[in-house]
């Protein structure tokens, strides 16, 4: 213990052991999907804080930690953005430097069975408001939020119905710090089992508890992939792709059609040819066709990305402008000052433009669907208001082409699981190159994905859920919880420093007296 110690003495080689803690759960979601891995992964880095000699070190373990994390669950961007990874990985890291001060307050060196039953409220807390601060779009959005890594856990599903995601990153933490407390703390593994016990009563109650999503009817949705379509005249050659693959489908009795993001390069109103060849292919299919343009717009100026819905006349009217765009992907924060990132990545050369509002669309057949665009299927808060808004199906238009090879498209496919059993609103999740997906109002996966290696359009019967659950009715509230616990706690830390400023209560017991029997006055 002592030689471990001493190697540990080095605050490079303990920054280097933090980061490599902190970049374990990225195990625990896709590509590798090891779910059962989240309820430990945080252990290691949970111990290597709370050993740390002193506060300011565990905030340090913290911030490590946090790099490592950042880096691990984003690598897939390392080639766009190269050194910028890191620069926003030590940036954004040091939101977790509290956590790991907290950590070592409440699990430092022997903890009593209060301060650790503590710790199973506090710990979780903090590590929410650390997802709260780094899901605001402009820092990167929550991407990579922990209890995302649930998305095809039956059980995790019905308390994302409640929570949302949210309540599966309390839960998470919370059991990784129970199995810490467990693993070296033995005077309190009492409130540990009693947490890992109310852990699993809760996910019980909730189970037997929470609404169900009532089935009461079906629709048939079309999902077009045209697959990696390169070289020269790409646009063109992945329209007609699209237009060839969605003639295939006359016939089948749809209701609707999905194409992926960016799915028309030009925008419809200059290129009038195009959105009469669409509305052909609506009115062969029998359905309403969404695509996704993405172009310099006729009616005003700037570049958009956008949710266009044609039907067999043409364009209905029905345009959704997308409203959170991806840092350096889609604008450069502060272009004055970081415009030179596109000289060294693949960041936007121009700002695209960003729209105003969600919209429900009124798709053939009397359907309400609800798109969302690329990575706005990561933010639970867009899929709630569009479920209270009366979507009965969520649309989500991806394109990770960029990224092929890597972990990313698994991962952003399985976001929609999340967002359809937080709802109770089936979700569409259609890409240009996989992976494609669509899952039911629970959650549950329907049909196969389509991944990155077809060029297909494949038919899925959906089925429609109405009522509301309790996070579209109730809402963050895990995240308003959360506030609270910290609120109560930097009150009573504040309270104690007062009490100490002010010399603490008189001691209950009498002074010690010395070897000359006077009470502590040596030599009286």
């Amino acid at each position: 213990m002592r030689t471990i110690d001493h190697w540990l003495a080095s605050p490079w080689r303990r920054s280097g052991i933090a980061a490599l803690a902190g970049a374990l759960p990225v195990l625990a979601f896709p590509a590798p999907s090891l779910w059962w891995f989240a309820y430990v992964a945080l252990v290691p880095w949970i111990l290597l804080a709370r050993s740390a000699p002193s506060g300011r070190r565990a905030a340090y373990d913290g911030w490590s930690g946090g790099f490592g994390f950042l880096v691990a669950v984003h690598h897939w961007l390392l080639p766009s953005l190269h050194v910028f990874i890191f620069l926003i990985a030590v940036l954004l890291g040091v939101l977790w430097a509290p956590w790991g001060w907290l950590v070592r307050r409440f699990l430092g060196g022997r903890p009593t069975p209060g301060r650790c039953t503590a710790a199973l409220l506090v710990l979780p807390s903090g590590w929410l408001m650390v997802e709260l601060v780094r899901s605001w779009q402009g820092l990167g959005g929550p991407w990579g939020m922990l209890g995302a890594s649930q998305w095809q856990v039956a059980p995790a599903l019905r308390l994302a119905s409640v929570g949302g995601v949210w309540l599966l990153s309390f839960l998470i933490v919370a059991v990784n710090v129970a199995a810490a407390v467990l693993t070296f703390v033995r005077e309190a593994r009492v409130p540990a089992v009693a947490s890992l016990v109310a852990t699993a009563a809760a996910t019980s109650a909730v189970w037997a508890w929470a609404p169900r999503p009532e089935v009461d009817g079906r629709v048939r949705i079309a999902v077009v992939q045209p697959g990696i379509v390169d070289g020269h005249d790409s646009v063109e050659k992945r329209f007609d792709r699209e237009e060839q693959l969605t003639r295939r489908l006359a016939g089948q009795d749809l209701d609707l059609v999905v194409w992926g993001e960016s799915s028309v390069g030009y925008d419809l109103g200059d290129r009038p040819d195009l959105a009469r060849r669409i509305a052909a292919l609506s009115r062969e299919t029998g359905a309403d066709v969404l695509v996704n343009v993405d172009a310099r717009r006729s009616d005003r100026s700037g570049i958009y990305k956008s949710s266009v819905l044609i039907g067999p006349d043409g364009p209905t009217g029905d345009r959704y402008d997308k409203m959170r765009l991806v840092p350096f992907g889609e604008y450069i924060p502060a272009r004055s000052l970081l415009g030179w990132a596109t000289s060294v990545g693949k960041a936007a050369g121009e700002d695209r433009g960003r729209g105003t509002e969600q919209v429900v669309m009124n798709a053939g057949h009397g359907l309400r669907i609800g798109p969302l665009i690329c990575f706005e299927t990561a933010f639970p808060d867009m899929s709630r208001h569009l479920a209270e808004d009366g979507a009965e199906i969520l649309l989500g238009q991806s394109a990770t082409s960029t990224f092929q090879g890597s972990w990313a498209p698994e991962q952003h496919a399985s976001l929609a699981a999340l967002r359809a059993a937080e709802t109770g609103r089936p979700m569409v999740h259609a890409t240009l190159t996989g992976v494609s997906a669509v899952y039911g109002p629970g959650g549950e996966r329907l049909g196969p994905w389509l991944g990155t290696d077809a060029s297909t359009a494949r038919v899925y019967e959906v089925p429609l859920a109405h009522g509301i659950t309790p996070y579209v009715r109730y809402g963050d509230w895990p995240v308003h919880g959360a506030l609270l616990v910290l609120a109560a706690l930097c009150a009573f830390e504040s309270a104690r420093a007062l009490r100490l400023r002010r010399g603490g209560p008189q001691p209950l017991v009498p002074p010690a007296r010395t070897v000359h029997g006077s009470p502590a006055r040596p030599g009286h």
